[in-house]
């Protein structure tokens, strides 16, 4: 039987027990068999694969390629995944530049098959790089299972930094992310069933003022500060725990009374902001 991450508690006390022990579960979880076959024949094979159409026309390499970057659901799009991979990452009319889940377009620049450069499956490290990368996703997908928020959290303490150091980071990328959008929007306090309707430029105004009233600025960058991503994962993780949990348990729960008693600023007026709205 292959190992399960432990999260022993919901919110940000559970969040909490899961960043001391990442590393280690996570050093568990990839000793798995099923995890190790993936990843040894991805590595003994992807460097033979030269186009879009030999990579989807084997599965087991497909499942780590698409898995590695979020997108195991869409194993079975074969077409539509080769059209994203043929057409590449750099041209205005390419499909992985015109869909919002910026998550194709990193797919197609990593295999390089429709860019000037072309196939990058044979480059030195190539392999490692998108193996650690599925491993590391089919780690929190793991975790996901047993608490679908803690994923969300690990994914976004992971994507948003880097997201929030490129040069043309946009929050259209976060509201097109099916992982991200959901973090900041409940870190937010928006209303995930009506939020979602606006129009994107709308959506990216709200964030935008969200953001500035919480940091003092409306840019991304923000989020190459760890104890604002911290931030924003416990404002995330406390909102959910009380809107999934019980009144009197929410109020009386572990992670409530680690927000209420945490001295960064602004986590009492949270804590007060969270209860009220009960």
């Amino acid at each position: 039987m292959s190992f399960q991450p432990t999260i022993p508690m919901a919110g940000i006390a559970g969040w909490r027990f899961l960043e001391r022990t990442e590393a280690s579960q996570k050093a568990s979880f990839e000793k798995g068999a099923a995890l190790t076959r993936e990843t040894e024949y991805f590595t003994k094979n992807i460097g033979k694969v030269t186009s879009a159409a030999e990579l989807v026309a084997d599965r087991r390499l497909l499942k780590v390629a698409l898995g590695a970057f979020g997108l195991a659901g869409e194993i079975d799009k074969k077409a539509f995944i080769r059209k994203v991979l043929d057409e590449g990452s750099t041209e205005g009319t390419a499909l992985a530049v015109k869909l919002t889940e910026p998550a194709y377009k990193k797919l197609a620049a990593a295999f390089g098959f429709g860019d000037a450069g072309g196939s990058q499956t044979a480059v030195a490290g190539f392999a490692k790089t998108i193996t650690d990368a599925y491993k590391t996703r089919a780690f929190e997908a793991a975790v996901g299972e047993s608490n679908e928020n803690m994923r969300l959290a690990l994914n976004f303490k992971r994507e948003i930094g880097d997201l929030a150091t490129k040069e043309n980071a946009s929050w259209y990328s976060v509201i097109g992310s099916r992982s991200l959008s959901p973090v900041v929007e409940k870190a937010f306090g928006l209303p995930s069933d009506s939020f979602g309707k606006l129009n994107v430029d709308r959506q990216r105004e709200i964030l935008r003022e969200k953001c500035s009233a919480l940091f003092g600025s409306s840019d991304l960058s923000v989020f190459t500060d760890a104890a604002k991503v911290s931030k924003m994962i416990d404002r995330f993780l406390a909102r959910a725990q009380i809107e999934e949990g019980p009144t009197t348990s929410a109020v009386r729960s572990p992670a409530l009374t680690l927000l209420q008693s945490r001295g960064d600023n602004g986590s009492s007026g949270l804590f007060n902001l969270l209860l009220s709205r009960r």
